[in-house]
């Protein structure tokens, strides 16, 4: 018989940063048992959106820039956040048109993951698109600096085969695609 987990319930709650790209509150929260923990911290977020996309031919769309946080030059799938009342799969059109010029193909969401949800209350939707074509140049955001890359599936997949995926967003869904694809 399975133990049975309940909620934990939210005493208090106060914002302690609401910024733009950073929103942390601390909850004041009583577990199940009666203990209370006074300071359990939550980052909230909008959901995010990352796209698998490959063209006619077969390559896979990547992009390669800077993440400040790792310090680090990284190649990862294009990705974004879904604005307010915005559909996922249209964030996900909407980021690969702007990042990369690549649009069109069949798409579907493959799976929907949280980062951490210990102390993450987001989620990003995981997408696939098949037989994008290029159809414009990039439309980048102010602190956007990406370059896009035509890579192989042998290529991506020895990326993770070999640690060199370094963002467990993009890693996942990359591993479920390779997998399914046999």
């Amino acid at each position: 018989m399975a133990k049975e987990i309940k909620k934990w319930a939210t005493l208090e709650s106060r914002y302690i940063i609401q910024r733009p790209w950073l929103t942390a509150r601390v909850d004041k929260v009583q577990l199940p048992d009666g203990r209370i923990n006074p300071e359990h911290y939550v980052l909230e977020y909008p959901a995010w959106v990352n796209v698998i996309a490959v063209t006619k031919d077969g390559q896979m769309v990547m992009v390669r820039q800077y993440r400040h946080g790792f310090d680090e030059v990284l190649v990862e799938l294009c990705a974004g956040v879904v604005e307010d009342g915005e559909a996922p799969v249209e964030a996900a059109k909407r980021e690969l048109l702007e990042e990369t010029g690549y649009a069109g193909g069949e798409w579907r969401e493959v799976m929907t993951i949280g980062q951490n949800p210990s102390i993450c209350d987001n989620l990003t939707h995981c997408f696939v698109a098949e037989g994008v074509e290029k159809v414009s140049g990039q439309h980048l955001d102010a602190s956007e600096d990406i370059e896009v890359l035509l890579m192989s599936k042998t290529e991506v997949l020895d990326m993770l085969i070999n640690d060199q995926q370094k963002q467990a967003l993009m890693a996942a869904p990359l591993w479920h695609y390779f997998y399914t694809q046999k």
